[in-house]
């Protein structure tokens, strides 16, 4: 479902949510009792509530657009079915502004807002969050990402290019000289980013202070030999506090870049995180899954990214085009372009391109979002190249290059044997 108009007041005195509804009852007398519910409101009015406080602080409804009606409910709902209420179900896209005063620069709060109790409504067999738009204004009240695409750029000293990467693998398991080796493998090999994998934090068997001194040593090694400075992403993911001693040791010993499973620690931590700490915050989505599959309930990932943007991350993971997991492609061409648009100035953040990507899936992603400003993660595109890591690595150097100069991926690889070992390989096992 594609991007709604959603106009902000001139004033900036109110955001906006972008919903789908479903409901056997009339959508526009459902939308009212969403606005009063997410603001002032209850289901009877009470004492307090008067005129003069409703006009300040309720939610208004600013569109309702009615869509199909279906015979069978999207969701149960034991509310309906004390009330003997039955379809048919309509469906319809319901825009709700709220007032800015009501929440200030809270984020968890914001987040109860637009989405909170909306989702437990009696009136509804369905409701999925959308959009949300905030004034430029309110939006920098919030943690502006503290490297985004620039500082990235910066810290890794990748120009124009997308920065090509590869994740830890196997993902548990490595002890940490080990996990140290393979990364000095994949420096060697060309890589410009590397990553824990997200169930990788803190295990017995490579406790975190012992890997991130190991794989350090090997970065900057590397660094002082090529000048390369690769940026690795440590999954620090746990309480609050163990994360920010997490993050000063990465920092103490010159790493650039942390990673946080965002879902598990919430908004608060990562907030909390991003004001100690001056490393680039890579956000994992795992767990996303769970708030998106279903079309008439989570929400988009329009919304999601909207919010955690707020939390000051500099990298969102997207998926990847024809990858291994359930998303269609449009689905993952739009969360990229919600990461690449700016919501107030210069606050885009990273898209991560990650899981079943190879050079075959590069020129679709570059001809999707028009941009090189993107992490492009490959495992086993990189690390089961039958030539080893480096060719590809270069595999997927040229396949950028192809695609960047407008060449058929088939043209381009004549003169590219790493390119054309790539297609042949990883072709065939696609087919």
């Amino acid at each position: 479902m594609g991007p709604a108009n959603l106009a902000l007041p001139a004033d900036g005195s109110r955001f906006i949510a972008d919903y789908l509804i479903e409901t056997p009852l009339d959508p526009a007398q459902v939308a009212e009792v969403m606005a009063g519910e997410q603001s002032c409101g209850t289901f009877v009015r009470v004492e307090g509530e008067t005129d003069q406080l409703r006009e300040r602080a309720r939610a208004v409804v600013t569109g309702i657009d009615v869509l199909e009606s279906v015979d069978e409910p999207s969701l149960p709902n034991a509310w309906q079915q004390r009330q003997k209420i039955a379809g048919p179900y309509h469906r319809a896209r319901v825009r709700i502004a709220f007032p800015v005063e009501n929440v200030g620069p809270n984020l968890p709060t914001l987040a109860a807002t637009v989405a909170g109790n909306l989702f437990d409504l009696g009136e509804v067999t369905g409701l999925r969050l959308l959009d949300v738009a905030l004034p430029a204004a309110y939006r920098r009240q919030f943690d502006m990402p503290k490297h985004g695409i620039a500082g990235t750029r910066r810290l890794t000293g990748v120009g124009d290019a997308p920065l090509l990467g590869t994740i830890i693998k196997p993902n548990v398991g490595l002890s940490a000289d080990e996990t140290a080796a393979l990364v000095g493998r994949l420096c060697e090999a060309g890589v410009d980013f590397i990553k824990d994998d997200e169930v990788c934090a803190n295990p017995g068997h490579a406790p975190l202070e012992q890997r991130v001194r190991a794989v350090m040593r090997r970065v900057r090694d590397y660094q002082d030999k090529s000048g390369c400075r690769v940026m690795v992403a440590f999954n620090i993911t746990d309480e609050l506090d163990a994360m920010r001693r997490h993050a000063e040791l990465v920092e103490r010993e010159g790493g650039s870049c942390v990673m946080v499973g965002m879902n598990w620690c919430g908004f608060s931590a990562v907030q909390s995180l991003r004001r100690s700490t001056p490393l680039a915050l890579h956000g994992h989505r795992n767990g996303f899954g769970m708030m998106s599959r279903e079309p008439l309930l989570g929400m988009s990932f329009a919304a999601y990214q909207s919010m955690w943007r707020l939390a000051g991350v500099d990298h969102l993971h997207v998926h990847g085009l024809n990858g291994k997991f359930s998303e269609f492609n449009d689905e993952v061409i739009e969360s990229a372009r919600a990461c690449l648009a700016p919501m107030a100035g210069d606050d885009a953040v990273m898209p991560v391109f990650s899981n079943g990507q190879w050079a075959g899936t590069v020129r679709p992603t570059f001809d999707a979002i028009g941009s090189s400003d993107v992490i492009f993660l490959s495992g086993g595109g990189i690390l089961a190249h039958p030539d080893g890591a480096a060719a590809g690595v270069a595999s997927l150097r040229q396949a950028w290059a192809a695609a960047r100069a407008g060449i058929a991926l088939d043209e381009y690889a004549k003169d590219a044997p790493e390119l054309r070992r790539a297609i042949a390989f990883y072709g065939a096992k696609l087919k």
